[in-house]
């Protein structure tokens, strides 16, 4: 006759699984089982209810809808990183043009990278990377690829000096207009 040892022995975490089982904390219901990724998802009723009313807005109700939500949920306002193509350089000039009485002092600046030495480019593409917020090193290294081009624009001086300051510190030239 074969003896097995106790089971205490061959599951030492029973009692622990017991104890779990027997508290107040566990929780007994059943969980959901979840949908076959080939099948289109169930939703709820009340999410159904609610797309159904938001579906019926017009776009002002929505862009209110939208503010209230920011509000409600504490959500900050972040703009969307613009493409280099399509920044707003000459927005600055117009404005100064309309003020012709008032005394010119520029207060906003771009700094232009205008060439490199091509034995720092791998530097200068990590320090592109670091400069412009969102950028991936394939889109730095692109962005270097074809100079000239708008590093940062609409910043104040002081900004513009360290930007100059860090891309010359890697091999770059660039110039504040």
């Amino acid at each position: 006759m074969i003896r097995r040892p106790p089971r205490s022995t061959l599951f030492p975490y029973t009692t622990l699984f017991r104890s779990i089982e027997s508290s107040s904390a566990y929780n007994t219901d059943a969980l959901a089982t979840p949908q076959p990724s080939n099948e289109p998802k169930i939703y709820d009723e009340k999410l159904k209810a609610i797309v159904g009313q938001i579906s019926k807005l017009t776009l002002i109700e929505i862009a209110e809808l939208n503010e209230l939500l920011k509000v409600t949920l504490n959500i900050p306002d972040t703009p969307m990183m613009m493409s280099m193509g399509t920044m707003p350089v000459g927005a600055a000039a117009n404005t100064e043009e309309e003020d012709d009485d008032a005394p010119k002092t520029k207060t906003s600046f771009t700094v232009k990278l205008i060439k490199f030495d091509d034995t720092k480019k791998v530097p200068l593409i990590k320090e592109m990377k670091n400069i412009i917020e969102g950028m991936n090193l394939v889109q730095a290294k692109k962005f270097v690829e074809s100079i000239p081009q708008v590093v940062k624009a609409d910043i104040g001086k002081d900004e513009a000096e360290k930007i100059k300051a860090a891309i010359q510190a890697v091999g770059g030239e660039c110039e504040i207009d």
